[in-house]
């Protein structure tokens, strides 16, 4: 029998999820739940429903593993707790300070249906969290550094679109190529967040708009670009569409650490990702634990999870055995 999935929510993740279940052939789309009129969603898989989001708890007993597309601001801190109360449950939540409050919501919620919760999964936190344990454990004596990019953040993105006088726009994380050269060199070098990452605007201006003021106003906006040294392109709409239209991001997480008696020996651990759809790579992870939680609340497993403590055999379609003989 396969896995029934549900979507929740059905933006550029819900479609990314969509297009992943095609590829699990132990999976199947059984649903998808939206806040718009769901006359108005057409999805790419033939014959699934797609209901009202306040219709969910009707297809409780037909779905095995519900996959929340919102945002990590205002929906998934809601949505998450309330749909663990019913059923198995896999998110996406990314702002890294509040993830501990988020578990334990999601926890208490799980552990008293006797649900699974797998959250916090994508790359970023996800895949970047599991080479950090894994690398911090291996080399105890080191320092880790994390860049982002060259990719499009979303919500800075949408930063700069909020800014007077601004029609559109996209924003682009990028390294520092010296300061990944230092880390790579084995230094381990001390970098501040300037040092580490630039950003690159490109902005579309309303027709008469102040662009000096909103060049100023995108530079020293707090928590955003303040910390960075920050480029504006103003560009036409034209333009915009033609070379910014698509949502590629990845990075690379380094350690670099000594061993030996005296500490004489250097070692660098490196994982990159280079993405050309966030929004599909990340629902390809997230579809993988996805097939995890039916797993553990098969077993009989409540409460939360994250990517730290789902065994890593559990989110592949290969018996162990295979990926014993295959992979080891």
């Amino acid at each position: 029998m396969k896995i029934r999935i549900g979507i929740f929510g059905y933006g550029n993740l819900g479609r990314g999820v969509e297009a992943a279940i095609r590829q699990n052939k132990d999976m199947e789309l059984a649903a998808v739940f939206t806040r718009r009129d769901p006359a108005t969603v057409k999805l790419q898989t033939a014959g699934v429903p797609v209901y009202h989001a306040d219709k969910a708890l009707k297809m409780k007993n037909e779905i095995d593993v519900m996959i929340l597309c919102g945002g990590s601001a205002t929906d998934l801190p809601e949505q998450t707790p309330q749909l663990a109360a019913h059923f198995n449950v896999v998110d996406s939540f990314d702002t890294h300070a509040r993830i501990p409050e988020h578990f334990a919501n999601v926890d208490r919620a799980a552990r008293a249906a006797k649900k699974i919760g797998i959250i916090s999964v994508g790359w970023d936190p996800g895949m970047f969290s599991l080479n950090r344990l894994m690398a911090s454990a291996i080399l105890p004596e080191g320092e880790e550094y994390t860049f982002w990019g060259k990719g499009v953040s979303q919500g800075h993105s949408d930063a700069i679109r909020r800014v007077e006088g601004v029609a559109d726009g996209k924003q682009y994380t990028v390294p520092v190529e010296s300061a990944l050269a230092a880390v790579r060199s084995g230094t381990a070098p001390v970098l501040t967040t300037r040092e580490k990452h630039t950003r690159e605007c490109y902005v579309v201006a309303k027709e008469g708009a102040d662009k000096v003021r909103i060049e100023e106003e995108i530079k020293s906006m707090p928590n955003y670009f303040a910390d960075y040294d920050t480029t504006v392109h103003f560009i036409s709409q034209e333009e915009l569409n033609e070379k910014h239209s698509g949502i590629p991001h990845g990075g690379f997480v380094i350690r670099s650490g000594k061993t030996g008696l005296n500490r004489e020996h250097n070692h660098i651990i490196e994982y990159s990702l280079k993405l050309d759809s966030n929004p599909e790579f990340t629902a390809s992870v997230i579809v993988a634990y996805a097939r995890a939680a039916y797993r553990l609340a098969a077993e009989g497993q409540k409460g939360c999870k994250t990517v730290l403590d789902v065994p890593p055999s559990y989110i592949s379609a290969v018996a162990p055995a295979v990926l014993r003989k295959n992979l080891l």
